[in-house]
């Protein structure tokens, strides 16, 4: 149960892999101790310029010996619509003028997901010899997952329903995340509109299960023993853990953001467009609220996720919950602020109790 076909593809003594959550939350401190302690741990690269990827990788491998992977964000194509930027500068103005933000033109001319910085990243990857590699919002190119491959590289895929699971196995991806409604922070979704792809994850991991042979790690919502378990009986390999391993003692999440969630009900949970311009998962707060009959009238992801940075940054160094984005999955009360380590022993104890029936 906790040896199987993904353990020995990876490489790691247990199925559970840290998810690669982007903007900070998995410092090296995270991604070294989840390797540390048997699992995988993964570097959300999402949102690094090349430079910083390359410092990161160096600095978990100060810190582990073991393996470790890196995720990076595959680059979409996005409107550039000038009224929606516009409308959203004037919705955005009264919650900077709050903040204390002076009146700023944002840079929309440059992104670090776009296709040259893309390409650099995947170099680095190369260059590093980084054994696992995990893509997500879509799937690379035959001739980057064909260099990776022939570098020894693991790449693995991440979907939001059956059918994005099967491209990725059609693109000979090594293992694809199968990633449930309940799950915190950006959706994967890629083949698809993000509100036809909330698809519960009880309900997508056997019908991935039937229509693919390429080891299924489930994620979303999952936070001890009692996940691992269910998510293996519905046909999955292992897990991957978001939630659980950013309110962690190693975990880079800010303060706010990992009490919130540890404060937080399964019901103050909600999507949202407002942060970032892509559907996303987290706690609700006033910005939210603010913001949430009006997304249809803004502009796509990344430009959204720009036009917000300056008012995250200043909420965050004001201590102001209620301007940043809080992702989180659906079971927020099952958190608990512990260390990695004790994170999964305790997966580790509760199964092996399991197998003896106590």
């Amino acid at each position: 149960m906790l040896s199987n076909e993904l353990t020995k593809l990876l490489k790691i003594d247990y199925p559970i892999i840290q998810a690669p959550m982007a903007g900070g939350v998995t410092s090296a401190e995270l991604v070294a101790a989840v390797s540390n302690a048997g699992g995988l741990g993964m570097i959300g690269a999402g949102y690094l310029s090349p430079e910083q990827l390359r410092a990161e990788i160096h600095h978990v491998r100060g810190l582990t010996k073991r393996k470790f992977g890196v995720n990076l964000f595959v680059p979409s194509e996005y409107s550039v619509d000038e009224q929606k930027i516009n409308q959203s500068k004037a919705y955005l103005r009264p919650m900077e003028q709050e903040l204390g933000i002076e009146d700023h033109a944002p840079d929309l001319s440059n992104y670090l997901q776009d296709v040259e910085t893309f390409q650099e990243m995947v170099e680095i990857m190369l260059e590093e010899h980084i054994p696992v590699c995990s893509f997500t919002f879509g799937i690379p190119s035959k001739k980057i997952r064909t260099k990776l491959k022939e570098n020894a590289s693991i790449i693995m895929g991440t979907a939001t329903t059956v059918q994005e699971a099967i491209l990725n196995q059609e693109a000979g991806m090594d293992a694809v995340v199968v990633q449930g409604s309940e799950a915190g922070g950006h959706r994967g979704t890629f083949a698809g509109d993000a509100r036809h792809s909330l698809i519960g994850l009880m309900s997508l991991i056997p019908q991935t299960a039937d229509q693919i042979s390429i080891p299924i790690i489930a994620a979303g919502g999952i936070m001890d023993a009692r996940g691992l378990l269910a998510a293996q009986c519905l046909g999955a390999q292992g897990v991957q853990m978001g939630t659980a391993f950013l309110v962690c003692k190693e975990s880079g999440a800010n303060p706010l953001h990992k009490n919130a969630i540890l404060e937080a009900a399964e019901d103050q949970v909600v999507l949202t467009k407002a942060f970032s311009g892509k559907m996303a998962q987290g706690i609700n707060n006033r910005f939210i609220e603010k913001l949430q009959h009006v997304e249809a009238e803004l502009p796509d992801y990344p430009l959204q996720n720009d036009l917000t940075k300056a008012i995250r940054k200043a909420a965050a160094a004001s201590e102001n919950r209620e301007y940043i984005s809080l992702w989180s999955g659906q079971s927020p009360r099952l958190a608990k602020g512990q260390t990695v380590n004790e994170l999964i022993r305790n997966i580790i104890s509760e199964i092996e109790k399991a197998k003896i029936g106590i």
